[in-house]
């Protein structure tokens, strides 16, 4: 009976593709650009489409979760019996901003179809996530009244800004959202190629600035009398990494967990490809990194720590003879597997604290901190979503450490205590830059594998033994 409930779901997605496309291209034009309070209709605006769409596909509870700052969409479908697992889906439905504005080909909100791909602002990123799961699942229900698996849908509208309210919401409504497996596909395919990601880092980020006189200051009257500010920071900062790359922060490396030998065997055996691709988005031949490790362990397992920017004295043209009475860096931490976040923050302000001296304040603020994840790595669920791939692109998916950092899948998985497994949906090209755009044939490829999912992954579990992450 499911064999012929897949055939019909496929049948279904595949002549109802023209529409999905349509509404598609209706979703991509409301500007839900979430780090821009100039668009916090917009965001409210998506949400409400979402949670439209919901409704009409047959969803149940289909409601805005929001604690005062751009909603999240929550939707359900639990009448496939306590027999059955349940499927959280994540995904997020806002966007980046456009700028610069002028180097799109044509409007960033008013999608246009070119050469196959479609190219709007969150046409990949992550627009084409949330639509890809809300189109299997109307598929399956249009055309057999039932799903496979109990489906809840999350989707939330602070992705691009940082997810400022998304812990406390997952906290407050922890119950509502617990399941079997959290399903997310923030990821992508490359070339013909899918990817299921099977990590992501953790991060923490911070701003330092260093203050010194009150103000600005003559260089030819108190130059070689006054701590200079700027150079303070530069010696902060050369004093991170040993001449081996590694970071000399106090305890920094504490808790972090190796790479297990089966990881390792199949992380070397992308090592060449990588390096590949490395060379050409860089333009480098040659990389640095901690001594006596692969270019892999590097980009994907080990901590890093990385200044996204400097200030300090004056930067207009020509010079200017003064010792700045401030400066300052921003930085980011990569976290690996086992780290915490706030004592990762913790030993870095004592690190940072520890060069103030008479005449230099320094001043500390954190931002953002999320844990490292391991989403599964094999097992019966990863070997069903495997077959899948095999029928839909002809190919298994690479498993693949990503060495970015999502921060909802820290909280979630903390808080829910629930398996991962991110299945890298979608492909196309600048998703934080102008003319973002999605492929149209891998959108279809993608449908069907997402309607071969719902019913895989059941058949791959007995709710009576749960599985653990990996």
């Amino acid at each position: 009976m499911e064999y012929i409930d897949l055939e019909n779901s496929l049948k279904y997605a595949d002549s109802h593709w023209d529409q999905f496309v349509e509404d598609f291209k209706n979703l991509l034009r409301i500007p839900s650009v979430s780090t821009d309070p100039a668009y916090k209709d917009d965001v409210r605006r998506t949400a409400e489409w979402i949670r439209d769409e919901m409704v009409r596909i047959g969803l149940h509870n289909c409601r805005l979760l929001e604690l005062g700052g751009h909603p999240a969409v929550y939707g359900d479908w639990l009448e496939a019996g306590p027999d059955r697992p349940t499927i959280l889906t994540y995904a997020h439905y806002d966007t980046q901003p456009v700028d610069p504005l002028d180097l799109w080909i044509t409007p960033p909100f008013d999608p246009s179809v070119r050469d196959g791909f479609i190219f709007a602002r969150g046409a990949i990123d992550d627009k084409s996530g949330v639509h890809i799961h809300l189109k299997a699942v109307e598929a399956i229900l249009m055309s057999t009244g039932k799903l496979p698996a109990n489906i809840k849908f999350f989707f939330e509208g602070e992705e691009e800004s940082g997810s400022p309210t998304i812990i406390p919401l997952i906290h407050q409504y922890k119950d509502l959202l617990q399941a079997d497996l959290l399903v997310l596909s923030d990821g992508g395919c490359i070339d013909d190629q899918p990817y299921i990601i099977t990590s992501t880092r953790g991060i923490t980020s911070a701003e330092v600035k260093v203050r010194g006189p009150v103000i600005d200051l003559h260089s030819g009257s108190y130059g070689g009398v006054v701590y200079n500010p700027a150079h303070m920071v530069a010696k902060m900062i050369a004093a991170v990494h040993a001449p081996d790359g590694r970071i000399q922060i106090p305890g920094f490396y504490d808790n972090v967990r190796p790479l297990t030998p089966a990881e390792l065997e199949y992380q070397a055996g992308l090592e060449e490809e990588l390096l590949k691709n490395a060379r050409l988005e860089t333009g480098l031949d040659d990389f640095w990194g901690v001594d006596g490790y692969s270019f892999i362990e590097r980009q994907t397992a080990l901590p890093t720590f990385d200044v996204n920017g400097l200030f300090a004295g004056y930067q207009g043209p020509g010079t200017k003879t003064i010792i700045p009475s401030e400066a300052g860096f921003k930085v980011t931490m990569r976290l690996a597997a086992d780290q915490d976040p706030s004592d990762i923050c913790k030993k870095f302000t004592r690190f940072i604290k520890s060069f103030e001296q008479p005449g230099i304040q320094v001043d500390i603020s954190t931002y953002s901190e999320s844990r490292a994840v391991q989403c599964l790595f094999d097992g019966p669920i990863v070997d069903a979503i495997q077959a899948v791939y095999e029928t839909t692109y002809g190919k298994r998916a690479i498993l693949y450490r990503q060495g970015g950092s999502v921060p909802v899948m820290g909280t979630m998985q903390h808080e829910l205590g629930i398996p991962i497994i991110n299945l890298g949906f979608g492909n196309g090209k600048n998703g934080h830059a102008p003319n973002e755009c999605a492929s149209l044939k891998y959108l279809r490829l993608d449908l069907d594998t997402a309607i071969r999912v719902y019913f895989a992954y059941p058949s791959s579990v007995q709710k009576s033994n749960p599985f653990e992450p990996m």
